[in-house]
């Protein structure tokens, strides 16, 4: 720190100082300095208590208790040359007790601590007033686990930075405030500088934190839905077993909404069920190459009303040739994907598979040979008996 000699146009250094050497004491002076601004760390903060203690069953008793513009509790704890060892660990104590106070009880606190320091000063209109509320119904205060600790030392060791890094990066609100005090002939300066975060980096800091906090959380919300959908499976294959239906004894359950097995009598084609929140569906999936595809599809299309026949209702036909594949579809809406209405997809599904396989598995045995038998000529007019089509 320099003072500036503007005459000489030059920078004389201060002189750096102990704030044991200046008898300066963290209760009596450091500790009083920032109750009396706490605007010196940054930012408007409203002092509620000092030398709070009202915690149960033990003793201790936290620095300074503050509250920010958001109406959440900030723990100032105040060490003079040396943070300690334990501060942290001291610090994190006091905002767990913290973070079970009421409103009401806060409101208390305040007061005792206006009764005490001030001369008449009512809690509920300074809380109001610094908050900007018209009522104490309006206000929320020390929501949630979102309080805040700020640690003031001159100098912080290096487990209690690393300790500090940790926890911001796992969402805990955490300031380090480092206060140097130097010496300008018989006046005493202080300078106070926040140094854990940096305060340029301390929005993208937080930033970071909610990103990671957001995707851990999506992560979480996707592997339980995955969890259900393996359980729903697993109950729907069993079903299926329990029925008699062997060609699913070896599927494994899926971690999708979808469950896929192949036709058995053409490659690349694919019987496959389906349980979304709004619907469950049972269909015929072909995904061979462009050509054949519509060249499959055309000829099955062209036996609809038999193979519906069989299948007994009318199915949803849809063809993407631009996109190769092509689908046939039944579908039946259903609320929800709540696991008391499992049964009821469940016994639909293991129905509905069946006899789509009853419905198609001759046809697509057929064209099968037919497309072996013919090599790499397409016949695009011929029909799936043998017959040429009039279209």
């Amino acid at each position: 720190m320099f003072k500036v000699e503007v005459s000489e146009n030059r920078l004389v250094p201060l002189e750096k100082r102990r704030f044991a050497d200046l008898n300066l004491r963290e209760r009596d002076h450091l500790q009083e300095w920032i109750a009396d601004k706490p605007d010196a760390l940054g930012e408007k903060l409203l002092i509620v208590q000092k030398e709070f203690a009202g915690f149960a069953d033990t003793n201790e008793r936290l620095d300074l208790l503050a509250m920010d513009k958001d109406g959440q509790l900030v723990v100032i704890e105040n060490k003079l040359d040396d943070s300690g060892r334990d501060v942290v660990w001291q610090g994190l104590k006091y905002v767990a007790y913290c973070s079970t106070l009421k409103k009401a009880e806060i409101v208390k606190i305040y007061q005792d601590y206006l009764d005490k320091w001030s001369d008449r000063e009512n809690a509920v209109v300074n809380l109001c007033d610094f908050l900007g509320a018209e009522d104490i119904d309006d206000m929320v205060l020390n929501e949630g686990n979102n309080q805040r600790l700020i640690l003031v030392a001159a100098n912080f060791r290096k487990e209690v930075t690393a300790t500090v890094l940790w926890l911001i990066g796992h969402g805990i609100r955490v300031q380090c405030f480092r206060t140097s005090p130097y010496s300008l002939g018989e006046e005493i300066l202080v300078d106070l500088q926040q140094i854990i975060p940096v305060p340029e980096a301390a929005d993208y800091m937080i930033g970071m934190v909610k990103k990671e906090s957001e995707e851990k959380s999506s992560k979480d919300t996707q592997k339980g839905i995955e969890g259900r959908r393996i359980k729903f499976w697993t109950r729907t294959l069993e079903e299926l077993q329990r029925r008699g239906v062997a060609r699913y004894a070896n599927i494994s359950p899926s971690t999708r909404s979808l469950l896929v097995r192949g036709t058995d009598v053409m490659a690349d084609c694919e019987y496959r069920m389906s349980s979304s929140k709004g619907a469950v569906c049972v269909d015929l999936y072909l995904t061979r190459s462009k050509n054949e595809n519509k060249w499959i599809f055309d000829r099955l299309k062209r036996n609809r009303k038999e193979i519906e026949k069989r299948f007994g209702a009318e199915m949803n036909w849809q063809s993407y040739y631009a996109k190769k594949a092509s689908r046939i579809s039944y579908l039946q809406s259903c609320d929800g994907f709540n696991e008391e209405n499992w049964p009821s997809r469940i016994e639909w599904l293991c129905e509905h598979i069946v006899k789509l396989e009853g419905a198609f598995s001759e046809p697509l045995a057929r064209l099968n040979q037919e497309l072996k038998s013919r090599g790499d000529a397409i016949l695009p007019d011929q029909d799936i008996d043998g017959s040429v089509s009039d279209a």
